[in-house]
């Protein structure tokens, strides 16, 4: 197991992946563009997001590259650098979602004519064009391309699937010079994890990805509204950009202006739509707010609990069942931690911010009731690493990693600690990262964006 860090792209990424797309498609390397889509944590607002809550975010410099060049057909031809087999189908295609693939001839034809692991990775590609079309997007041009995600890296946690997702939408969307706005592409993500693939997530990931800037803390409120047909829709255009503060100095000593974010990864892998860990606390949130809208008198509300008012929790949580109570306390206290998270990081108070990312963990695991020992060894042995300022999971809890802010010069010192402090806990997780960093040490990153000539 090893200690990683380093800048995402590199220009040799960058001249590998035109390469490997031109002698793909058999066009110049200099028209291939590529999509970099990175990866993102959430320091606070861990999950609130598909309750309407606000959240914040950053992007890491590591995340998915998506090398394409427009065909001159409709024709998609798709190649991975982490998956066997290539994926083709064509962008005049209608694509369905996947649970009503069953019912439909056509698409069930055509999946069971192709290898059952090209049909599983290539999902979020022809979940892109689901979602274009839906919205009334009609594309002429397929894509040739080539995809991989940062070398050695287990995503998990990290929400891989967004920034997949992202990547075909923005290539497409530049294959059919097809200009999309970072909000409608939120939706349109939103539309292929909901819908097309059927998990129960919000919006967090897809709008990390799409709207952060290099520096800055993203904060947003996912909190519904209703579009012009009436139906559900995303408020995404309520965010703000809060730009890296300077630290103040703390009974501990200064700082200075850096840090680093440290992930440490558990070994554990599962895929989030098999776990039904994630889909049955949703379900549990939005039980809880039926509940508590019914007893306000407002049960004629959407049941999210951004629909709720603290208030009204504190009055009629006792009747509440034991597990949706702590649901809607995570909520409620993890709304408030976002709140003071937001002012700590304005002010440079990265002590406080870092405190209650290691409270936001803590309730993630008492009162969310995700995570597992693994997992939860490993937020504590964060929290005992030197420079270590706050902790918690990374994305949804049930496997992955856990990330954590530090001092930029005590962050190699906390790799190793956490490395060596965590083999000794459960040597057989450990002992499968060995293909990949047991611990990365990274900068925060930019938006995605389609690089489009060979200057990076």
């Amino acid at each position: 197991m090893g200690v990683f860090s380093g800048h995402w792209p590199s220009q040799s990424e960058l001249d590998n992946i035109r390469k490997k797309v031109a002698e793909l498609s058999g066009r110049d390397a200099q028209e291939v563009r590529v999509v970099v889509s990175p990866y993102r944590i959430c320091p606070l607002g861990a999950h609130i997001d598909h309750q309407g809550g606000t959240v914040s975010a950053m992007t890491i410099n590591k995340g998915i590259l998506l090398g394409f060049v427009p065909s001159d057909d409709t024709q998609v031809i798709l190649q991975s650098g982490q998956f066997k087999g290539e994926v083709r189908f064509r962008v005049d295609e209608v694509q369905l979602p996947k649970h009503m693939t069953n019912t439909n001839g056509l698409n069930e034809q055509m999946e069971l004519s192709k290898p059952l692991e090209e049909c599983k990775w290539g999902n979020y590609a022809r979940g892109a064009l689901y979602a274009l079309q839906s919205r009334g997007n009609h594309l002429e041009k397929g894509i040739t391309g080539f995809i991989c995600g940062s070398e050695g890296l287990d995503s998990s946690g990290l929400s891989s699937s967004a920034a997949v997702g992202i990547a075909y939408l923005l290539a497409f969307e530049s294959a059919n010079g097809l200009v999309v706005c970072p909000t409608e592409n939120i939706e349109y993500d939103r539309l292929i994890e909901n819908e097309y693939l059927g998990l129960k997530n919000g919006i967090l990931d897809q709008s990390a990805i799409l709207l952060s800037s290099y520096g800055c803390l993203t904060c947003m409120n996912c909190k519904k509204t209703l579009d012009n047909n009436n139906r559900p829709h995303v408020q995404t255009i309520n965010h703000k950009l809060i730009p890296s503060p300077k630290v103040q100095n703390n009974h501990e000593g200064e700082l200075g202006n850096a840090f680093k974010l440290l992930l440490a990864f558990s070994g554990l892998k599962q895929a989030l739509t098999t776990n039904p860990g994630y889909n049955r606390r949703v379900a549990e949130c939005q039980e809880a707010a039926q509940i508590l809208l019914q007893a306000s008198g407002n049960e004629e509300e959407e049941p999210v609990l951004s629909n709720v008012k603290p208030e009204v929790f504190e009055a009629h949580k006792s009747k509440l069942e034991p597990n949706l109570a702590k649901r809607a306390e995570h909520y409620f206290s993890e709304n408030e931690r976002v709140q003071k998270g937001l002012e700590a990081w304005a002010s440079g108070n990265l002590k406080e911010f870092g405190e209650l990312i290691t409270a936001s963990g803590l309730s993630s695991i008492q009162n969310y009731e995700c995570g597992c020992e693994p997992l939860i060894q490993l937020y504590e042995v964060l929290l005992k690493a030197p420079g270590v300022l706050g902790a918690r999971f990374s994305g949804a809890g049930f496997r992955g990693c856990c990330l954590a802010f530090v001092d930029a010069d005590r962050a190699e010192e906390a790799a190793t600690f956490v490395k060596d402090e965590y083999c000794k806990l459960q040597p057989e997780l450990a002992s499968h990262l060995n293909q990949g960093p047991a611990v990365l040490i990274c900068d925060a990153g930019d938006s995605a964006r389609v690089i489009s000539n060979t200057l990076s």
